[in-house]
């Protein structure tokens, strides 16, 4: 049996310019950290030749090709794993909709635990390559890459999309303390609406191509990401609230669906009761809010979304990890 843990992530600044029709044309750049919310994969040698697959749902089917879901197949075909097998997932959270890369988390760690099932090592960068490949290429999702490198990779990491298909992983240099503030700073809240981001992605990524406005809103994006970088690196998580505040203010216009009236209705409810910034995480539509809130005006916050579930987290210096091998 192998059991493989990916972290999830949240993307402070930058998102939409890690889709293709975007960094293909101006190269893009987000900031973002993985966190303690996980989702796990195991894969068993099966006592027969049929195929077992656990998700929200049970499949058992005799060939690949016949397997329902569809990044399970695309990983399959891939590493030309035929059957005998099965495999099994667990999230710690919802994991459809949620904003948090719950989907290429679920790539990177199935093609880590399938790899491990194989006898191959994959270091981060294979596997952050490869699950681009199943992602965007294999199934054709209507996705960015900053999912699958940042669940690969783990940590607090400035990740640059080349024009040229490359992407460069490096990590956020500051003080402990810097990190500490920041990690303090954050409150994230469950909207209890998820959504399938490919609509609100497809949207985004045409208007990316084709709209001037849209253009120079994702280039100001990208840029939020590098000053995220720079506040960070000189010493002031205070300024993260605005930053996260302006990329929303930005990112909401990129799309429809992206906001709702009830979205808009609890973020400026956080903002009254003290919260310097915020964002709705992921491309929009529902999953979690995400805040800078000061310390001392946190239980204000709690008070004013008193109707959403608060979910504590950490910060998560690995990425996907083998946390069981046995043969």
């Amino acid at each position: 049996m192998i059991i493989s843990k990916t972290p999830l992530r949240m993307s402070f600044a930058g998102g939409g310019s890690d889709l293709p029709a975007y960094y293909r044309q101006f190269g893009g750049a987000v900031l973002s950290t993985t966190i303690d919310k996980y989702i796990y994969i195991t894969v068993n040698r099966k006592f027969d030749h049929w195929i077992r697959v656990s998700y929200s749902k049970t499949e058992e089917v005799e060939q690949v090709e016949q397997i329902e879901h569809r990044i399970v197949r695309a990983c399959l075909q891939r590493l030309h794993v035929r059957n005998g097998i099965e495999i099994t997932s667990i999230a710690d959270i919802p994991s459809r909709g949620s904003g948090l890369g719950s989907s290429s988390a679920f790539t990177v760690g199935l093609l880590h635990a399938l790899s491990a099932y194989e006898g191959r090592y994959r270091s981060a960068e294979d596997l952050a390559q490869e699950s681009c490949g199943v992602e965007l290429e294999h199934c054709g999702g209507a996705i960015g890459k900053q999912d699958q490198y940042a669940a690969a990779y783990g940590g607090l990491n400035f990740i640059r999309f080349k024009n040229d298909e490359t992407v460069m992983v490096d990590p956020v240099i500051c003080e402990r303390r810097v990190v500490v503030e920041l990690e303090r700073s954050l409150m994230m809240f469950y909207t209890g609406a998820t959504r399938s981001a490919n609509e609100i992605l497809a949207e985004q990524s045409a208007a990316s191509a084709t709209d001037a406005a849209a253009k120079g809103r994702l280039h100001r994006i990208a840029a939020l990401a590098e000053t995220m970088r720079s506040e960070l690196q000189n010493g002031n998580p205070a300024a993260v609230g605005e930053i996260l505040h302006e990329n929303w203010m930005l990112k909401r216009e990129l799309a429809g669906g992206i906001s709702s009236a009830e979205i808009d209705q609890w973020y400026a409810a956080a903002r009254q009761a003290g919260a310097t910034g915020g964002k709705l995480l992921g491309a929009g539509g529902g999953g979690f809010l995400l805040f800078a809130v000061p310390v001392e005006r946190q239980d204000e916050v709690r008070s004013a979304l008193s109707q959403l579930r608060e979910v504590p987290f950490r910060f998560e210096q690995e990425g996907s990890r083998i946390v069981f091998y046995a043969h």
